[in-house]
């Protein structure tokens, strides 16, 4: 998409939109700001046929391809669908795909469902998943996996059902790509009669939007699942302040809500006329200048790993809801966790001096910790780890900006260490690579300067190897790899929650990486 086109598509006006969604069935969202006042008191959640989900903002925009937040996600999944998606225990599944074979690391074939319809009543074909997945891929592409995508070689259309997907190089990770929430495939037909139009095949469509906050969504009754979506219409509601978003579930105002805040788990939990569903899924982290400063020296590193007491981190931050992340970050149910490595860091302030007194440093040194004010979560992990660290003579000056300058410095390696908060984009540990493979350049998720061959080497052998037991091996490599140079340093799960009412069933709080996904089950919802 070009600049002019994305610039047109950003600033589509409220009577343009809705008018394109009358007309086309379900056009993307676009340009919106973010959440205004909370709507409490608006309408009963208990509205005969109708889910009201409670989002921790307005979308800014749902371009199928672009990454706008878990907000724009959730809303995203019911509009549109990609070629496979994953079922509430975080197993991939078949979405518009019917099944799919890998013959080998770099072949992927797709058979695309007979039943499978665009909101304009157009089925879906080989010739749209080309379309849309090169696009993806396009050059001046704004799509966030538009680097990703750059792997394929080419996209043939077999026949009207059957697409043949090949890579430059092995790459058996590829099939996450083709589940995320960021590889829709949109109509190709409408595509082309107007660039910045995207209808898609989702369980429901876009009927009405009052900018800023809400939209409301009726179920498509040519979706291909039978019997789902279970509940008729679909309404978001925006709150941004989490202490509105918590009221309005304890009213009744709305039946489900994202982003559960911490210091409300606990009553949330109590409250019988209400659910709360809980999993580890982000984490919070530590990252390094390794091109300058101390941290150069992964002793210095490690001596932070051990200075840092966990617990106190989670008690601080997160009100006790999380737990301990002493290794690297791989969920435990994924196939690929391994039990010895955990708990390899925790707190042993004597090992932590030791290692600064062999690196040099026996009576300590000075350091500059990047994070925000902005966000409590990051600004009181960063107090505790001050605090820690003073202990084992590391004396830390706390830089706190606002998020938007803590992002640019990380970009820009202006920190000596500095606090992070993150999650995989799937849970399989090829997710580690954005974390610890330095040559995907400089980013704020991801220590500056730092990149080991070693490392390279084995992230990008597990992505070729297709046997699941030499997977884990060479993942098991990686973790060993990591744990001796330290090129992050985790500190702990973060607690990702979602909250219902007792008379909802079917939504489901998706396991690690994946909680940001659980949109993928409003199409299992019900309200009795």
């Amino acid at each position: 998409m070009s600049d002019k086109q994305k610039k047109i598509f950003d600033n589509l006006s409220r009577r343009h939109l809705l008018g394109g969604m009358a007309a086309l069935g379900g056009a993307a969202l676009a340009g919106a700001e973010l959440a205004g006042p909370a709507l409490i008191g608006r309408a009963r959640a208990k509205t005969p046929g109708t889910l009201v989900f409670g989002l921790s903002s307005y979308p800014p925009g749902i371009k199928p391809w672009e990454n706008k937040g878990t907000a724009s996600n959730t809303v995203k999944l019911q509009v549109f669908r990609g070629l496979l998606g994953y079922g509430p225990d975080g197993r991939l599944q078949p979405e518009l795909a019917e099944s799919w074979e890998i013959p080998d690391a770099r072949t992927y074939i797709i058979k695309l469902r007979d039943n499978a319809y665009f909101h304009n009543g157009d089925p879906v074909t080989a010739e749209d998943v080309k379309v849309s997945l090169e696009a993806i891929a396009a050059e001046d592409s704004t799509a966030h996996l538009r680097s990703r995508f750059g792997i394929v070689e080419s996209i043939e259309v077999f026949d009207p059902k059957t697409v043949k997907i090949t890579l430059k190089e092995p790459q058996v990770t590829f099939i996450y790509l083709l589940a995320s929430v960021h590889s829709h495939i949109v109509s190709a037909k409408e595509l082309a009669k107007d660039p910045d139009n995207f209808v898609g095949a989702g369980p429901y469509r876009m009927v009405e939007v009052e900018r800023g906050t809400r939209m409301e969504l009726e179920a498509f009754d040519r979706y291909y699942k039978e019997g789902l979506p279970k509940t008729k219409n679909l309404r978001f509601d925006a709150y941004k302040d989490e202490n509105l978003r918590v009221a309005a579930l304890e009213a009744g105002d709305v039946d489900v809500i994202e982003y559960v805040p911490w210091q409300s788990m606990d009553a949330i939990g109590a409250n019988e006329k209400l659910n709360l569903d809980v999993v580890d899924g982000p984490f919070m982290y530590l990252l390094f200048n390794t091109e300058a400063g101390p941290f150069t020296d992964p002793r210095l590193r490690q001596a932070v790993a051990y200075a840092v007491q966990r617990q106190d981190v989670i008690a601080a931050a997160f009100f006790g809801r999380g737990n301990l992340l002493g290794a690297m970050p791989i969920p435990k149910g994924s196939e690929f966790y391994e039990p010895k490595f955990e708990g390899h860091w925790k707190r042993d302030l004597e090992k932590a001096k030791a290692l600064m007194a062999e690196a040099g440093y026996p009576n300590g040194f000075q350091a500059t910790l990047l994070s925000t004010a902005q966000y409590g979560m990051h600004k009181d992990t960063a107090e505790v780890v001050q605090q820690n660290l003073a202990d084992a003579g590391i004396q830390v000056k706390l830089n706190l900006p606002d998020w938007a300058t803590r992002v640019s410095l990380g970009n820009r390696g202006q920190y000596d260490f500095a606090v992070m908060g993150s999650a995989g984009d799937f849970n399989d540990p090829d997710a580690l690579t954005n974390f610890l493979d330095g040559s995907r350049g400089n980013s704020y998720v991801r220590s500056l300067g730092f990149a080991d061959q070693e490392i390279n080497a084995l992230l990008a052998e597990g992505r070729q190897e297709l046997d699941p037991a030499k997977r884990k091996a060479i993942y098991d490599r990686v973790h060993t790899r990591a744990l001796e140079l330290a090129p992050i340093v985790p500190i702990n799960w973060r607690a990702q929650g979602y909250a219902t009412q007792a008379h909802v069933s079917g939504f489901k709080n998706m396991p690690g990486f994946l909680t940001f996904y659980s949109g993928y089950t409003i199409e299992n919802t019900a309200v009795e």
